[in-house]
């Protein structure tokens, strides 16, 4: 098949061909975008799920549903080693510069640019040196006070207002905000419920790992009267066959079923892996349709490829005894995995392997689903560490 139309896209954040199977899910957003935008009272959503399930081009897909519906966005990636304040603010400032140049008499986005210059003001003391160039005089007593719990909901208020002065409304989009710390976790729900009492024009949508729930609860009991965490999962059958086939019949080009049963089977229906096969197989395959003997020798390059790229890098930043940590779960077969149990496979007490699993938890190679139990964040990365440590007792 000719490489330059493969149809098939794999890549982190990259959008495939056919978004299958999320249809609930979108709709879920677009009647959170409009009645926002209606300033009806709407719970905002932080979507949950594995590695490679696809947040990422949901997220994407829903800032352009919000775009076309006259909302202002911010995309933001959260990380380990920069503060909440320090990422929005740049975002914050073109944002409301874009507000200021809209058509209206009102000046509440002149204000806003006032508060965020009193936000930065403050976290200069505790982040060092944050500018925005500009000309305008913080406005004193507004989210000066240092404390983020209290700063962000009187900054994201000023914010909306300033959107609801212009008729319009503002969507933030935050991936992977289970790196967020948790007083950084509770200041952004405070903000959200801010703006939910005052009816103003402003959503949060995000995207985390399985552990985001349980953060939210944490950081602020009401956070599950605040927001939906629909979960994202892998595809079922159906859906992963839609998604491989369709974009080849587009092109005049099929599967044998046996050949679609056959990458079912090796990506258990993850998105990502989908399109990893789905490209790798189109680049392979000679003529229509694709046989199951094909789909055999692009798993054995799309194997190789994974083990060498998306796994080796997750798995170069553990620790030995992280590895051996990781490489004892993959020995139970498919999670999720009792604590208990593997404790006892160490011959340990549970709580002498603690450090090393919050160690796991923070870098997002793992994640609890329930109490007394853990599970892989990377689909697939079980049958990863059986291959790269075969030998392990």
């Amino acid at each position: 098949m000719d490489p330059i139309k493969n149809p098939y896209s794999p890549g982190a954040g990259a959008p495939p061909p056919e978004l299958v199977g999320r249809g609930p899910i979108l709709k879920q957003a677009e009647i959170l975008l409009g009645r926002i935008r209606a300033r009806r009272p709407e719970k905002s959503l932080l979507l949950t799920g594995l590695r490679g399930v696809g947040k990422t081009v949901l997220l994407n897909e829903i800032q352009r549903m919000a775009e076309k519906n006259d909302y202002q966005t911010i995309f933001v990636e959260a990380h380990e080693d920069k503060p909440l304040g320090a990422l929005l603010v740049p975002y914050l400032r073109t944002l409301l510069f874009n507000l200021d140049r809209m058509a209206g008499l009102g000046n509440k986005a002149r204000r806003a640019l006032a508060v965020l210059k009193s936000f930065v003001s403050a976290l200069k003391v505790s982040y060092g040196e944050i500018t925005l160039g500009l000309d305008i005089d913080p406005e004193l007593g507004s989210a000066d006070s240092g404390d983020l719990e209290i700063d962000l909901p009187q900054l994201f208020v000023a914010v909306g207002e300033a959107a609801s002065d212009k008729n319009c409304a503002v969507a933030i989009l935050v991936d992977e905000i289970q790196y967020l710390s948790i007083k950084e976790l509770g200041a952004l729900i405070m903000a959200m419920h801010k703006l939910q009492q005052r009816q103003l024009p402003m959503v949060l949508l995000a995207a985390g790992l399985p552990v985001l729930p349980g953060l939210a609860g944490e950081s602020k009991s009401y956070a599950e009267r605040l927001f939906s965490f629909p979960n994202i999962g892998e595809l079922s059958r159906e859906d992963a066959y839609k998604a491989i086939r369709d974009p080849a019949l587009e092109a005049s080009v099929d599967f044998e079923k046996k050949a679609l049963e056959k990458i079912y089977e090796h990506t258990k229906g993850y998105p990502y892996f989908l399109q990893e096969w789905g490209y790798k197989t189109w680049n392979l395959a000679e003529s229509s349709p694709i046989t199951q003997k094909v789909i055999s020798q692009a798993t054995t390059d799309v194997i190789e490829q994974l083990d060498n790229n998306f796994f080796k890098v997750r798995f170069d930043r553990l620790t030995p005894k992280e590895r051996d940590f990781l490489r004892m779960m993959a020995s139970f077969g498919k999670g999720p995995y009792k604590v208990a149990d593997i404790a006892h496979k160490f011959d340990s007490k549970v709580s002498t392997l603690s450090p090393v699993r919050a160690n796991l938890m923070k870098k997002g190679m793992i994640c609890s689903p329930s109490y007394g139990y853990i599970a892989f964040t990377v689909p697939l990365f079980d049958e990863f560490m059986l291959r790269t440590m075969p030998e392990f007792p």
